[in-house]
């Protein structure tokens, strides 16, 4: 986790754009039940009347409402309005139109709440006395298909004076306390029917208002829907910039460490384990950004915005969120409990798979040659049957979460309905609030089920994550000192190896020991031995692919491991044992060694490693086309393009190891002709098995299991070493070695 947060940090000012984005979405989406409850609960039910006490009143329904208050709700009641006379510009009779004949009074604050609950309790007392009088049925005014009649508030106007004697003898303090005492809707809907009649007096088409305040609500409700789906939009952007961007430094890092390895890591992590990391794993990273700002991040803020609101929409329905999330904790609990350590082995069987697949194929003459074509497909049918179960299993336990998360939800669903009806019946509960629990609800549970795609991701990202830490955490075991010496190279460089000896990590004994030798300019060091001697791990000290166990290697006289890296490699041309090509063309593989080569120099490095004939013969002749690996040239051709490689660099030192394996005698013999001339002046290093490669090198090293057993001229060796003599006897005649 501390790798992903490393690389998230140069993005906080992007990170924090998304996730102020987010909370906008978060509160879009959150809002919208909201909206959708006004406009069921107002806009439909209460027909447009968004709160009881009406803005506009009659002053013989003000006084008429007075009576069944109490004294210290009168005085709220009373100061909530003013006395506007007819006709005036406050009397605002273009909505009221008959306020311009006649007084009113006018709601000072309509979002006076203690206004509005006084007016309710008012409206429900008086409903209640009416209800003693005329039986449960009373109904205050008469509906039809024109809309609301206002002849029965002329007959409660007419009984006001009877209202003002009762409450006078203490007759309504009974009901003016059951009123107060009520806690459910029935007040609050009888105030809203009420006050449309008070509107309705006064001239108010109720339908326009329903109207309005419906095509209002509506452009409120696309408003904020518009605003989520753009803040949505946002923070996919910056989410899709910061995963690709973090994808290509995490790449790029991965690339720039693996570059600067030496074969002490490369030992340490194989090819196909470094190719998994650095795209697999790091795919993982990335999509682990990509979905954990636009929904990882979403999931916790949303269910807990939905749990919050749910409350606030109904406080009765809210156990049964309590349900609902405990169950879907529990299934999810399960299920990433059996589907958790299979996440984690998933990586490390890509590995292998991959590991098999690149064996297979780079190996597949070798695997023709000797007919073992069965068994490396029963080899790579094993890893790869063995990723199919691990990630069927786990496919299959997670995909029993999408309809687990369904059942849940649809058993939600009906037990609001089922528990909100009653609710609704007994007057404890409006519609709108109803179905916008239901949204909250669905909301909270998708909410869950996303937190459970990070349960799925984020194991597996953390894996990926902790794999690139390692190889970017990995200590180069060669690195360059603080100080670095500088060697003169103009007049030729002498190689000194003074009592080295060096041993492979996690190796029981050492390769090479006690090894003393000196290499000068202007001559050829051979070296020769049985296989497994260590000639290769030798010559490899000097460009410090390995740094020594023991002893020390100097290049005029300042060792090696005082010395620049670069300017060590600089210095030297190398050719490995197996030529290697990159994709491109004859004349990029060869300038590889020196980009600033010309075209002279280019034919000139060709022609001294014997490779001018059959590049001539090509139709593009230098430019033609080189495959990866130079799969389309012949290993003889591509030992000689990359000897041509080494040699345009002009180098001070030449290692060439077992380079000429390859090549026909006589090819051999025109490389060592041109070699001669073209090195006069360097040091150069071969590693050879034949002995007729070597036989005129100005010193050969005859090595056996890592020690030296021999140092000389070819004559020299024939008389002093018995290895040499042999080896040579075995490859030349009595005449060759004369």
């Amino acid at each position: 986790m501390k790798l992903i947060l490393r690389y998230l940090k140069p993005f906080i000012i992007a990170l924090t754009i998304s996730l102020i984005f987010l909370f906008i979405q978060v509160a879009s989406d959150l809002g919208l039940p909201r909206l959708m409850s006004e406009m069921v609960d107002t806009g439909i039910q209460s027909r447009g009347i968004e709160s009881g006490a009406p803005a506009m009143i009659r002053t013989d329904g003000f006084e008429l409402l007075k009576t069944f208050l109490s004294e210290q709700e009168l005085a709220t009641f009373a100061n909530g309005y003013i006395l506007v006379a007819a006709g005036t510009s406050e009397a605002d009779y273009a909505r009221y139109p008959a306020t311009e004949k006649q007084d009113v009074f006018k709601l000072v604050d309509k979002r006076f709440k203690a206004v509005d609950e006084a007016y309710a309790r008012a409206v429900y007392a008086l409903v209640l006395y009416m209800q003693e009088l005329h039986g449960s049925s009373f109904v205050p005014f008469a509906i039809d298909q024109e809309g609301i009649t206002n002849m029965s508030l002329e007959q409660l106007y007419a009984m006001s004076p009877q209202f003002t004697e009762n409450k006078a003898s203490g007759e309504f303090d009974d009901l003016i306390s059951a009123a107060a005492m009520d806690e459910t809707l029935a007040g609050k809907q009888m105030s809203i029917l009420f006050t449309r009649l008070f509107y309705s007096e006064l001239g108010v088409d109720l339908n326009q208002l329903q109207r309005n305040y419906m095509l209002g609500m509506g452009l409120k409700m696309l408003a904020v829907a518009l605003l989520g789906g753009l803040a949505a939009i946002i923070v996919g952007w910056y989410a899709s910039k910061i995963g690709t961007s973090v994808a290509l430094r995490i790449r790029r890092d991965l690339f720039e460490k693996v570059t600067r390895f030496s074969s002490v890591e490369y030992d340490q992590f194989s090819t196909a384990s470094l190719i998994t990391r650095t795209t697999n794993d790091v795919q993982q990273i990335q999509q682990l950004i990509l979905m954990g700002l636009r929904l990882i991040l979403l999931a916790p803020i949303m269910g807990i915005g939905g749990i919050i609101f749910a409350i606030r929409s109904s406080v009765s329905l809210s156990w049964i969120i309590a349900v609902a999330v405990i169950s879907i904790v529990g299934i999810i609990l399960v299920l990433f409990s059996l589907s958790l350590p299979r996440f984690k082995k998933l990586q490390v069987l890509i590995d292998k798979l991959n590991l098999i697949s690149r064996e297979s194929l780079s190996g597949m003459l070798v695997i023709r040659a000797f007919g073992n074509e069965n068994y490396e497909e029963a080899r790579f049918e094993q890893a790869n049957d063995t990723l199919r179960v691990t990630n069927r299993f786990v496919q299959r336990t997670m995909a029993f979460l999408f309809p687990a998360m369904t059942l849940v939800l649809n058993l939600v669903t009906l037990l609001i309905i089922w528990v909100g009806a009653g609710a609704i019946e007994s007057s404890e509960l409006q519609i709108g609030n109803m179905l916008a629990f239901m949204q909250y609800a669905m909301q909270i549970i998708m909410s869950f089920l996303l937190m459970s795609m990070m349960f799925m991701m984020v194991p597996r990202a953390l894996a990926s994550a902790e794999r690139i830490r390692e190889v970017l955490d990995t200590e180069l075991s060669i690195r360059d000192p603080e100080h670095t010496k500088l060697f003169a190279a103009k007049e030729g460089v002498t190689i000194e190896f003074k009592s080295v000896s060096f041993q492979y990590r996690n190796a029981e004994e050492p390769v090479l020991e006690d090894i003393s030798f000196t290499a000068k300019p202007c001559q050829t060091t051979a070296f020769i031995g049985t296989t497994g001697s260590g000639k290769s791990t030798l010559v490899n000290l000097v460009p410090r692919f390995y740094d020594v166990t023991a002893g020390q290697i100097t290049i005029n006289g300042i060792d090696i491991r005082e010395q620049s890296q670069e300017e060590l490699h600089a210095n030297i041309g190398y050719v490995p044992q197996k030529g290697f090509l990159f994709s491109g063309d004859i004349g990029s593989n060869v300038r590889y060694g020196m980009e600033s080569a010309s075209e002279t120099q280019v034919e000139e490095a060709l022609e001294v490693a014997q490779a001018t004939g059959f590049v001539k013969r090509m139709e593009e002749g230098i430019m033609s086309p080189i495959s990866q690996g130079g799969a389309n040239v012949s290993g003889g051709q591509r030992q000689r393009l990359a000897i041509a490689r080494a040699l345009i660099k002009k180098a001070s030192i030449y290692i060439f190891d077992d380079s000429f394996s390859a090549l026909d005698l006589k090819t051999d013999a025109a490389l060592r002709k041109g070699l001669g001339s073209y090195t006069r002046n360097a040091v150069v290093l071969v590693v050879a098995q034949r002995v007729s490669t070597i036989k005129n090198a100005d010193q050969i090293i005859v090595l056996d299991k890592g020690r030296i057993v021999g140092i000389g001229t070819h004559h020299e060796l024939l008389k002093n070493c018995l290895n040499y003599r042999n080896i040579a006897e075995s490859q030349l005649s009595k005449e060759e070695l004369a």
